[in-house]
């Protein structure tokens, strides 16, 4: 028994690196993308790809999306919290801002997640060892943003604050996507992304006219790296890690997301990384573990 627990945790806490991969490139995917395609069309495009491809391989599986609207109701919430509010504000951000810094500014979701659980649902334990995870992650955090940061904050102040802001949606989401229990992890992640596209498609009609765009084939490639790569497949892992290691330990994959995100923003758009990166990863890394394995292994208990 206690073999197939760790087992468990290895396979949830692989997937979280999976996870904070993918979403850690999206954010050189969104740099490269409103290069030449503006915020709403770009999210637009995003969600509709990527929700097509998630229905048609639910129907290639047999897999039916439900049909009543109490249950669309709830994807069209989560959509405006995964993704219509906080997907726009960032790709808006990054057209302001690098992408490492959007990457960093971003990964506060597990801090509003935590003092929302803990102040207002109250649906997970709150134990000193989530709170030290919490401090080690945002302590590493501030050692990969390092001084430079603090030399940026002025500028485009209202772009950094958009980031946060989405990172607030982010933490929403995360705990009321505890409501698709039951589902199949894909049936939430289409359905949300089918209900925002449907929000954002008029949108860039109206704001943004993209059929008066010329897009570069770097935008167009990044793009679709960015619907298939980090929104499909990322989607399909985030739900289901939503119901296996809770909703403050899968956004805390957004602390593990940071030096990978950093990383990729340095390799491909030659962004400066802090000297003090191999220290706060390290950091990274500890804050967690120590916000994921206890809850893990808590509902293991449980479950036996």
């Amino acid at each position: 028994m206690e073999n197939r627990q760790e087992t468990s945790i290895a396979v949830e806490l692989a997937l979280l690196g999976v996870l904070a991969t993918l979403w850690g490139g999206s954010y050189t995917f969104i740099k490269l993308g409103v290069a030449t395609i503006p915020p709403i069309t770009l999210i637009a495009a995003r969600t509709a790809i990527a929700g097509l491809l998630l229905l048609a391989i639910m129907r290639l599986r047999g897999v039916k999306m439900p049909t009543d609207a109490a249950t669309w109701q709830r994807f069209a919430f989560q959509a405006v919290l995964n993704s219509v509010i906080p997907w726009t504000l960032i790709a808006w951000g990054e057209s302001y801002v690098d992408a490492a810094l959007a990457t960093i500014l971003n990964s506060a979701g597990p801090i509003f997640t935590f003092l929302l659980t803990a102040v207002v649902t109250r649906h997970e334990v709150t134990t000193p060892r989530k709170l030290f995870g919490v401090f080690a992650g945002m302590a590493g955090i501030c050692l990969i943003v390092g001084v430079d940061a603090v030399h940026d904050i002025g500028r485009g102040i209202v772009a950094e604050a958009a980031i946060v802001a989405a990172a607030i949606c982010y933490a929403c989401a995360a705990i009321f996507g505890r409501g698709f229990k039951g589902l199949d992890p894909m049936a939430p992640a289409a359905g949300s992304l089918l209900a925002g596209a449907a929000v954002l498609i008029p949108a860039s009609l109206v704001v943004e006219q993209p059929w008066t765009l010329s897009p570069s084939l770097s935008s167009i490639l990044a793009l679709l790296a960015l619907a298939i790569f980090s929104t499909a497949a990322a989607f399909v892992i985030y739900f289901r890690l939503i119901q296996t290691l809770g909703s403050v330990g899968t956004t805390a994959q957004a602390y593990l997301r940071v030096p990978i995100g950093v990383a990729v923003s340095v390799v491909f758009l030659g962004e400066a990384l802090s000297r003090t990166a191999w220290i706060g990863l390290a950091c990274v890394v500890i804050g967690v573990a120590a916000m994921t394995i206890p809850a893990r292994r808590r509902e293991s208990v449980q479950a036996s």
